[in-house]
C-alpha cells in the first residue's frame, strides 16, 4: 500500500484544504445520512439529528484537541510539554500580516485525540436532547451506528498524514513512510529503516474494524428489534470500539503511556467496562422490551 506524498488537496494563499479535514467531514456527513435513517425508522424526527450535527462537530473539535495537546506521546514532537514550555506561540502570516497565535490552537499542526471527541460529542448529545426533551438512551442508539461509520472514514485522513503506523512489516498491505519528519524514532534512521521500508497501517486496521461493527450494530438493531431496550446499541458501541483500539494500539510505537500502559487502552477498558454496566445495569432498572422499542417502520437503509 504506498503513501501519498500531499496531505493536501489545494492551497489558496494562507487557505488550504485537507485531506484529513475532507474526511473527517464527509464521514460526519454520512454518519448524520444514517442517523436520520435510523430516527425514521423508529419514528422520531429526523431533522434533529442535522441540528445535533453541528452540536456535536463542535463539542468533539474542541474535545478531540483538548485530548491531543494533553497527551504526551512517545517519540512524537507534539504534547503538553510542546504547546505549553516549548513553543506557547507561533506566528501565522494573514495575506501577508504577521499574527502571533496559540500552537495549542493551531489544529491543522499536530492532530486530535477520538477519545476527546466522544467525550466532547457525548456531551452534546446530553445537553440537546435535555433542552428538547428527547430520550437520551433513544438518540444514542440512534446515533451510534453512524459514529461507527464516521470514524471508519476518518481514519483515513492518517493515511495522507503519513502517520498511525505500527513497526515494519513484510505483509502486502505494509505502507511506507516517505515523510521523514513522520518517522518516529527509530524508524527515522533511515540507514536501517530506507524510504522503501513498509509498516503496519494501523489506521487501517482501525477503520476496517470500525466498518465490520458497523454492519454489525445496524443488523443487530434489526434482526433483534423487539428485544433491545433503549441504550443497548450505544452499550453496544461502548464495547465493540474499544475492545479493537485496545488490541491496535499494541502495534502504536509512539502511544502515549502511564506507568508503561498505553493510555488509549486503559481508556479503553473503563469504556468497555462502562458499557457493560450500563447493559445489565439499565436492564435490571428497566421492564422487558415492549412495542415502545419497536421499529415504527420496516423500510430498509
Amino acid at each position: 500500500m504506498p503513501s501519498p506524498t500531499e496531505p493536501i488537496i489545494f492551497q489558496l494563499g494562507p487557505f488550504a484544504i485537507r485531506w484529513y479535514g475532507l474526511l473527517i467531514v464527509t464521514g460526519a456527513l454520512l454518519g448524520a445520512y444514517i442517523a436520520t435513517l435510523e430516527a425514521r425508522r423508529r419514528g422520531e424526527d429526523a431533522n434533529h439529528v442535522w441540528d445535533l450535527l453541528v452540536w456535536c462537530m463542535i463539542f468533539g473539535i474542541i474535545g478531540a484537541r483538548l485530548y491531543h495537546i494533553f497527551s504526551s506521546p512517545v517519540g512524537g514532537n507534539r504534547g503538553f510539554d510542546y504547546y505549553f514550555i516549548e513553543n506557547p506561540f507561533t506566528t501565522l502570516s494573514l495575506f501577508g500580516v504577521q499574527i502571533p497565535f496559540p500552537t495549542a490552537l493551531v489544529i491543522w499542526q499536530g492532530g486530535i485525540g477520538i477519545f476527546g471527541a466522544l467525550v466532547g460529542g457525548f456531551l452534546a448529545v446530553i445537553l440537546y436532547t435535555k433542552r428538547h426533551n428527547l430520550n437520551l438512551w433513544r438518540w444514542l442508539d440512534i446515533l451510534a451506528p453512524g459514529m461507527l461509520l464516521a470514524q471508519a472514514i476518518g481514519r483515513w485522513g492518517n493515511y495522507f498524514n503519513q502517520e498511525l503506523y505500527g513497526p515494519p512489516t513484510t505483509l502486502p498491505w505494509g505502507i511506507t513512510i516517505t515523510n521523514v519528519n513522520q518517522r518516529i524514532p527509530p524508524y527515522d534512521d533511515l540507514t536501517i529503516y530506507p524510504l522503501t521500508t513498509t509498516f503496519h497501517p494501523v489506521f487501517f486496521y482501525e477503520s476496517m474494524w470500525n466498518l465490520i461493527g458497523f454492519g454489525l450494530l445496524l443488523w443487530l438493531s434489526r434482526k433483534y428489534a423487539d428485544k433491545w431496550l433503549d441504550g443497548d446499541m450505544f452499550s453496544f458501541y461502548l464495547i465493540w470500539y474499544p475492545v479493537g483500539r485496545a488490541i491496535i494500539e499494541s502495534l502504536r510505537p509512539d502511544a502515549w503511556t502511564l506507568s508503561g500502559i498505553p493510555t488509549a487502552q486503559i481508556v479503553s477498558f473503563a469504556l468497555i467496562a462502562l458499557g457493560l454496566g450500563l447493559f445489565f445495569w439499565r436492564r435490571a432498572k428497566t421492564s422487558p422490551p415492549s412495542s415502545h422499542n419497536t421499529p415504527h417502520s420496516s423500510s430498509p437503509t
